[in-house]
């Protein structure tokens, strides 16, 4: 996503237009979870405008379609796979990883499945799966068996831990607990571009206590000469921006040679005259 409510007058601007919205976020930020993807696959039209407005190295996870992963499972999506990968050509090498994210109910009994999808992708695309079944995390035999079935793909972790660390304390984040999973830490990467999904609380304080571990995992990856794509989220994620540039200076004080993130693009206040 790029857009919110909250952000305009903050990150973008007060009346921006659709074609503005994306290049006024990517001046914050240089990667993006392309979650409209999973409700719908959009024109090439759409997405050539998406990739008019970011730099060559912006970076797009792109959700497959919730009909590939949660209507049909992964099994007989040739049809909508193919609509989807001709939507997203235009963005080039802006398209970092397709994004595979799994129900809940995706077990490891069910990894034949996936074995079996991830080998009909285009080796063009890096592959990057979200898994949200609790055995993947907690059986050493089915976590084994999903990392050799991933091969060259990434396995996403999505960190809820901070955010389920103590009771809700405000709207958001009510609305947010029954609808977020409670996934168990994972801290591995098993390529080049390691990609984590962190959630932590409305509570600035507490979001950034709680990525601590990640900042130095994300360090250590740099060092290594790895790649990795980390994402900030909060219940409302009203300062996303700003708390993922955050994360971002935190990790570069320890990596120096990290380069910054661009200078956002000003946002003109909304006057009368």
């Amino acid at each position: 996503m790029w857009t919110l409510k909250s952000w305009y007058g903050r990150f973008l601007p007060p009346q921006s237009q659709s074609a503005e919205r994306l290049r006024h976020y990517a001046g914050w930020c240089d990667a993006v979870e392309g979650n409209t993807t999973f409700y719908a696959t959009p024109t090439r039209e759409t997405v050539a405008s998406w990739a008019a407005q970011t730099a060559a190295d912006f970076r797009f996870v792109v959700k497959l379609p919730k009909v590939v992963t949660h209507e049909r499972r992964l099994v007989d999506v040739a049809q909508p796979v193919r609509a989807f990968l001709d939507a997203v050509e235009p963005l080039g090498s802006r398209a970092h990883a397709l994004w595979v994210q799994l129900p809940g109910s995706f077990a490891p009994a069910d990894i034949g499945s996936l074995a079996s999808f991830l080998r009909r992708l285009p080796a063009q695309y890096r592959r990057a799966v979200e898994v949200r079944h609790p055995a993947f995390f907690t059986d050493a035999r089915a976590a084994a068996e999903l990392e050799r079935v991933l091969g060259g793909a990434e396995w996403i972790p999505f960190d809820t831990t901070a955010f389920f660390g103590k009771l809700p304390t405000s709207a958001a984040e009510r609305e947010a607990w029954g609808k977020k999973p409670r996934m168990p830490l994972r801290t591995q990467a098993l390529t080049e571009f390691p990609i984590v999904r962190y959630l932590g609380r409305d509570a600035t304080a507490e979001t950034v206590d709680g990525w601590q571990r990640w900042v130095e995992i994300t360090a250590g990856w740099l060092r290594e000469g790895r790649s990795p794509t980390v994402f900030v989220h909060t219940p409302d994620n009203a300062d996303a921006p700003a708390l993922a540039r955050r994360f971002h200076d935190e990790v570069r004080a320890r990596v120096p040679g990290l380069a910054p993130l661009p200078e956002p693009v000003p946002v003109e206040p909304l006057t009368l005259f």
